[in-house]
């Protein structure tokens, strides 16, 4: 079962775009395109950019072009 979770919605971006998440506190911090989150949200196996975020703010490159 999948705790709770704040989504941010980025819409379509291309491959190479920076990221940028300001965090008031550590937090895990997932960076997943539309596929891989419908396969999180399952709880299955998924692919994502990120991880445990200890220190703001943390930036994540967009691997390739998709809805994010």
């Amino acid at each position: 079962m999948i705790g709770s979770f704040v989504k941010h919605d980025l819409g379509s971006l291309h491959g190479g775009e920076l990221v940028t998440v300001t965090l008031r506190e550590r937090a895990n911090v997932r960076l997943l395109d539309a596929s891989n989150f419908q396969r999180y949200q399952r709880g299955e196996q998924h692919t994502l950019i990120g991880g445990g975020a200890l220190r703001s703010p943390v930036r994540l490159r967009v691997p390739h072009p998709d809805h994010w």
